[in-house]
């Protein structure tokens, strides 16, 4: 399984309660670029919009600029692709205060290339800053250690 991508803010940011592995409505060139590394999932997020899951601002610029389509716009709203009990799910839960849907990780299984989302709620400052003391703190356990 290669991973193209991973949202690394996303766990400093939220706190993730549940994942999802989705599938994602790309075109053909869109695929080539995310194989080459080259789509950014920072700043993207899932929303509902009537009974189908949308995910905004993934960024996935051309693979050949030159033979790209004119109106191509990397940053594009895409669909995910959903059972209907998993979309269901979401629906309910993210009614819950605070629960948002977070990209966490774009990669390839058997040939097809999957989100893995996230259910979270968002971490207050102060959970942020325990976040940055426990890790210093660790790294300079192992420092000591070796």
């Amino acid at each position: 399984m290669a991973v193209f991508a991973i949202n690394k803010r996303a766990s400093f940011d939220y706190e993730i309660l549940e994942t999802f592995e989705v599938g994602l409505e790309l075109k053909g060139f869109e695929v080539k670029s995310i194989a080459a590394g080259r789509a950014n999932l920072s700043g993207a997020h899932a929303i509902l919009k009537g009974n189908e899951v949308w995910l905004l601002n993934l960024d996935i610029p051309p693979y050949q600029p030159s033979n790209t389509p004119e109106a191509y716009d990397s940053k594009r709203t895409r669909k995910l692709l959903l059972n209907r009990a998993e979309i269901n799910q979401l629906i309910g839960r993210t009614k819950e205060k605070g629960l948002t849907l977070i990209p966490l990780k774009l990669y390839n299984k058997h040939g097809r290339i999957k989100v893995e989302i996230g259910l979270a709620r968002s971490k207050k400052k102060g959970d942020k800053r325990e976040a940055i003391k426990k890790r210093d703190v660790e790294r300079e356990i192992r420092k000591s250690i070796s």
